[in-house]
């Protein structure tokens, strides 16, 4: 059975310190796909995880809703941040939702995220934001 509550608890407060804990909650040969990203195996999944708070600073997850079905479980986070490079820092806040699959342990078997890199990321950066949203009222049209 799945420890939801405490399987968010962790997305929540993830940290460079807490990585080692997919362990209690990922199964071995899982999977993960994100706009980014797809790969196979834990140690993967750690590393995009662990890439994450070198690309961006202070990075930090709120889970706002969840939905369970015979599929799994859907939830609705927003990814807070602060960028980093060299422009000034700018804090950020990404939207977007994750589709988890479980083995009958309660380990993740998949973690499939689902988030507008074009809308939630790029529109909003100094540079490429103007040409993003440029290209989206384009498309629109």
């Amino acid at each position: 059975m799945t420890d939801l509550d405490a399987l968010i608890r962790w997305f929540e407060n993830l940290s460079p310190e807490t990585l080692d804990e997919m362990t209690d909650h990922y199964a071995d040969d899982a999977e993960f796909k994100d706009p980014f990203n797809e790969v196979r195996g834990i140690q993967a999944i750690r590393h995009i995880f662990g890439h994450m708070f070198t690309q961006v600073a202070e990075p930090r997850f709120v889970v706002g809703s969840r939905f369970s079905g015979s599929d799994g479980v859907m939830l609705l986070w927003e990814f807070h941040f602060r960028t980093r490079g060299p422009l000034p820092p700018r804090a950020m806040t990404a939207r977007g939702a994750t589709h988890l699959r479980f083995a009958a342990d309660g380990k993740v078997t998949l973690h499939r995220d689902y988030w507008d890199a074009a809308e939630e990321l790029y529109a909003k950066l100094p540079l490429l934001g103007p040409l993003m949203r440029g290209l989206q009222r384009i498309a629109r049209a």
